[in-house]
């Protein structure tokens, strides 16, 4: 039995080109941002996975990077939104340039709320917040499919993606924030039967 699971980073977002926070934000994709997801399409295409299963979130710019995706590829699966699988919650960051951001609160302060694991910004949420959101609902409602043979995409963000990946990879949570994930590059994980994992496939670029 193949038991595989694809993440993907929505394409490139309107505030992501403008360098600003999003986080729970819905902003729509960028022209680059539909060719990202169109180009994760092909990848996966030229991968020749068959999904049975799409997960993403409740924000359109992941809902419409699953959409492209699948486009691409000629399939259409049943697709489970959820917000457990939002972007973290950047709190009154949120809508902010983040040079902007910088010269208000000083640039160690606002680096300690991006790079830190357990401190949020104001009004937010930490990436160990976003991990004790995202987490559960992975084990709960994707993992089970994944392990029963259903090749399974989730469709999500930066941060609720590492969230799946701090398990996955088995990562610390300082090697966690050092893990870069680039817009629009799938990562193919061939699962064990006890969730570990056989083999990862990256298709950045």
């Amino acid at each position: 039995m193949q038991r595989r699971l694809v993440l993907v980073r929505h394409g490139q977002s309107e505030w992501n080109l403008k360098n600003l926070f999003t986080g729970w934000k819905d902003p729509g994709l960028t022209e680059k941002g539909v060719e990202e997801a169109k180009a994760a399409g092909a990848r996966l295409k030229a991968q020749d996975i068959k999904f049975d299963v799409a997960f993403t979130s409740k924000l359109q710019r992941a809902q419409r990077t699953n959409d492209l995706i699948l486009a691409e590829l000629g399939q259409r699966v049943p697709v489970i939104e959820d917000a457990a699988l939002n972007e973290r919650d950047y709190g009154e960051l949120t809508g902010l340039n983040k040079d902007d951001a910088r010269k208000t609160w000083g640039e160690q302060k606002v680096l300690m709320w991006r790079r830190s694991y357990e401190v949020p910004p104001p009004g937010g949420e930490s990436l160990r917040d976003t991990v004790a959101r995202a987490l559960p609902y992975f084990v709960r409602e994707i993992l089970p499919r994944v392990l029963n043979g259903e090749q399974t995409l989730v469709t999500a963000h930066g941060n609720s993606l590492r969230a799946l990946i701090m398990v996955l990879e088995r990562l610390t949570p300082e090697a966690l924030l050092r893990r870069e994930l680039f817009t629009g590059a799938p990562i193919i994980y061939d699962v064990n039967p006890d969730s570990t994992i056989a083999a990862i496939k990256d298709l950045a670029g």
